[in-house]
């Protein structure tokens, strides 16, 4: 059978961008644009895309030969294995607020021209980029490889898709604006004050799931990060009923919310082994439990707010989830 063939979706200016840092090191980039299979007249047409093993193949060799995994974007040169070391700085940390954290820190220590950090205020975590110096023509590569990057060592660290609520960036919209959707799924800002990924707090609790076993075992093949999409989502039913308790009870109200399909939202329950019916039912019932025991409400206002129909499909539930009554439950509940 012939070989699957990978979208291309890569926009070509960020070849070009490393095509300068060859160029601006005094060294010649044909080899490696041989190897990735990138043609000279490919490489100059503005609206060119290549795929992701083009990409992987490109930088890979770029960062060897130029010994800088940097690619030229920051005034001190970063060695091969630099972000490897950032990757065993954190990989031993408790949870992923303690690993990122680790991350910002120690990348301090190999750069100046740029600051990250890690905020959480409320429900909403911000990994940042400050910039203390002009990238000039490496700003964009920069600035979208620096945010996949420890994207990417987040959600491997933690084995989980950690899907994002926003995806801002300093400067206005690029001509390939549309490929940014694919390279962070969920809301992309241009124009934004400064770069950042603003993701739930509640990921930075998630312990980390790897060891330096499978961290040897990444760091051989550590670019697919970048651009490895997770299926599994290790707080998608957390997400998924804090909705339902908002008001989204429908499949598609609650795709859009996650920024995901329909068939994904679906799919993705099923592997967690909790059904989108079953998610319903269970919220429907804690509420529906929660204002019997709480309130005087009329039991018809308790059946609409807990989402039913009408009284009678909420009684015949009730009876299901408690063997009783929603009028006996209630009496029980709030007997002295």
């Amino acid at each position: 059978m012939p070989a699957t063939r990978l979208p291309a979706l890569t926009p070509m200016a960020f070849i070009r961008a490393m095509v300068a840092a060859y160029r601006a090191a005094g060294r010649d980039p044909a080899g490696a644009l041989q190897e990735a299979r990138i043609a000279p007249a490919q490489l100059r047409r503005a609206d060119a895309r290549i795929d992701a093993l083009q990409m992987e193949t490109f930088s890979a060799r770029a960062m060897q030969e130029l010994d800088d995994e940097a690619l030229g974007w920051f005034s001190r040169r970063l060695p091969w294995g630099s972000y490897g070391m950032l990757c065993r700085a954190s990989i031993t940390a408790p949870d992923l607020g303690v690993a990122l954290k680790r991350w910002c820190r120690h990348h301090r220590l190999l750069v100046d021209d740029v600051l990250l950090s890690l905020e959480a205020a409320g429900d909403a975590a911000t990994l940042a980029i400050d910039e203390r110096v002009p990238l000039g023509e490496y700003r964009e590569l920069a600035l979208v490889t620096l945010l996949r990057s420890v994207h990417g060592f987040a959600c491997w660290a933690i084995d989980s898709r950690i899907p994002l609520r926003e995806a801002a960036f300093p400067f206005a919209a690029p001509p390939h604006a549309d490929a940014y959707p694919a390279m962070f799924p969920g809301p992309v800002r241009f124009g934004a004050a400064r770069a950042a990924l603003v993701f739930d707090a509640a990921y930075l609790a998630l312990p980390l799931r790897r060891d330096e076993a499978a961290l040897r075992t990444m760091l051989q093949r550590a670019l697919p990060l970048t651009v490895r999409p997770y299926r599994r989502d290790r707080l998608l039913a957390q997400r998924v009923r804090a909705l339902l308790r908002g008001g989204a009870l429908t499949a598609p109200a609650l795709a859009e919310a996650l920024h995901v399909s329909v068939r994904t939202l679906h799919r993705q329950l099923r592997d967690e082994g909790l059904p989108l019916q079953a998610l319903k039912d269970e919220v429907r019932r804690d509420t529906a439990l929660a204002l019997l025991a709480r309130t005087q409400r009329p039991i018809k206002q308790v059946a609409a707010e807990a989402g039913f129909g009408s009284s009678k499909s909420f009684a015949r539930a009730f009876r299901q989830w408690t063997g009783q009554t929603p009028e006996q439950w209630r009496r029980a509940s709030q007997a002295p």
